[in-house]
């Protein structure tokens, strides 16, 4: 297996930021984009539930119609993609089939054999007191999702923005997503800084480990 050297990943990471402009005239490779989309595909969730949709936005006129609800962000009309991260609203019983018949379908097992995972679920989102906050639940994993992206695409050299200083219910009134059962959560604008963006050169700023990495 191929491995980012130690020094090359840390590298990576320290060349990304929160990018403030973006150059609108440079876009993300379908190559590069297929990357990335596989990647947050594969992201860690909990149980593996994945309860989550992520809407990939490109069209200029919807990217228009969102930048109101993204506190007039000009990241949102300029990037290459604009990833909008949404949660599911509930857990279900048929959620928990679904994904316990992907399982078998994937590992080539009987569902029947899956019964313990599916009520050891089924105990924790669906009937047991996490449910009563099922949608936090849901919306707290959509941020593994995030940093993911936000790694993955530092690593191909490709700049992000983490947002959340956007409006959700407006989002998902734009983007149709009333009734379907998923909800908006965050944005993530990804492209290529614009060459004067200021704080594309700017130190970052963090803690020293010893500040907040406790050795026990």
């Amino acid at each position: 297996m191929n491995t980012l050297s130690g020094e090359s990943l840390l590298q990576q990471l320290a060349w990304r930021y929160a990018t403030k402009k973006f150059d609108p005239a440079k876009q993300v490779s379908a190559a590069d984009w297929s990357v990335l989309e596989e990647a947050l595909v594969l992201t860690a969730s909990s149980y593996g539930l994945q309860p989550w949709k992520f809407i990939v936005v490109t069209d200029p006129a919807l990217k228009a119609k969102l930048r109101p609800a993204s506190w007039n962000q000009s990241q949102v009309e300029d990037c290459s993609h604009l990833v909008v991260f949404t949660a599911k609203q509930d857990i279900t019983e048929a959620d928990v089939d679904r994904f316990i018949a992907r399982i078998a379908e994937v590992r080539g097992v009987s569902i029947e054999s899956l019964a313990g995972y599916k009520g050891f679920m089924m105990g924790d989102l669906v009937k047991g007191p996490r449910h009563a906050i099922i949608h936090e639940w849901a919306a707290r994993q959509t941020y593994i999702a995030m940093g993911n992206l936000l790694t993955s695409a530092a690593a191909l050299g490709i700049d992000t923005c983490p947002f959340e200083g956007i409006e959700p219910a407006k989002y998902d009134e734009i983007l149709g997503l009333k009734g379907t059962g998923y909800a908006t959560v965050s944005a993530c604008p990804v492209g290529y800084r614009a060459a004067d963006d200021k704080y594309a050169n700017a130190p970052k700023v963090r803690f020293e480990a010893r500040d907040v990495i406790d050795h026990r």
